[in-house]
């Protein structure tokens, strides 16, 4: 019997990269998980080798009604919500004498303000079953990060969104925890090196380099992170950040 067996997961972001990879191991583990991402089509392609056990659902993590709807398809088609993991983001990077307005409000609102609206309509299904595992993706570029004000402020926040949520929702069963990247091959990382002028494979080789285990993270190995999160294995911790980047 896997982790997840009888569990039901919504991801947002899971139609890409690290959200797609944890879609795809919480299937293999037993769950029954609903693939949220900003276009049906990328969330589509994921769920759909899950069968029935998979539900995908097009979400602007933006906008209330949308999360709130996310949330609700996922409770009428699999009758509860158990896991809810807050994937989606986006990179606006720019040093700050060239960053936009938009390139703030763009970052800030999809990690910060769509992990905030993710859990609190998460929460409301969590709270009367007292049981329930929230994570949040934050990165090591919360500890700072050459053009990327926008980016390093949205991680940080992460950080103290999962601190305080895990004293509020501890009483009521819910643990609330942030997985933090480093290096992982994915496309957001392949567009930053297109945008910097880098070769893709000279970009991963000079991130490796930089690396203790000499090696790039993939999708898979943050998505392990995330698993234990989400099991029972880690029901006594809450709060925490974890780094997941090859090294301290």
């Amino acid at each position: 019997m896997g982790r997840f067996e009888g569990r039901v997961a919504l991801i947002t972001g899971g139609g890409r990269g690290i959200g797609a990879a944890t879609v795809e191991l919480f299937a293999r583990e037993g769950a029954s998980v609903a693939v949220c991402d900003m276009d049906e089509g990328p969330a589509a392609e994921v769920a759909g080798p899950l069968g029935e056990r998979a539900l995908a659902i097009a979400c602007d993590v933006t906008r209330r009604d949308q999360v709130e709807a996310a949330v609700q398809k996922t409770v009428d088609r699999f009758g509860k919500l158990d896991i809810l993991v807050a994937c989606a983001g986006i990179t606006r990077d720019n040093l700050i004498h060239k960053m936009t307005e938009d390139d703030w409000d763009g970052v800030i609102d999809t990690h910060l303000k769509g992990s905030f609206l993710a859990a609190q309509a998460a929460q409301k299904a969590m709270v009367p079953n007292r049981y329930g595992k929230i994570v949040f993706l934050s990165s090591t570029s919360a500890l700072g990060n050459r053009g990327q004000t926008n980016y390093t402020t949205a991680k940080a926040g992460l950080q103290g969104m999962a601190r305080t949520l895990a004293i509020e929702l501890g009483p009521f069963g819910i643990n609330v925890n942030a997985v933090a990247p480093g290096f992982v091959e994915t496309r957001m990382t392949e567009a930053t090196a297109k945008r910097m002028g880098l070769d893709w494979e000279d970009f991963k080789k000079a991130a490796a380099a930089n690396t203790p285990v000499r090696r790039t993270g993939l999708p898979i190995d943050i998505a392990n992170a995330i698993a234990f999160f989400c099991s029972d294995e880690s029901s006594f911790v809450s709060g925490q950040t974890l780094y997941v980047r090859g090294g301290p």
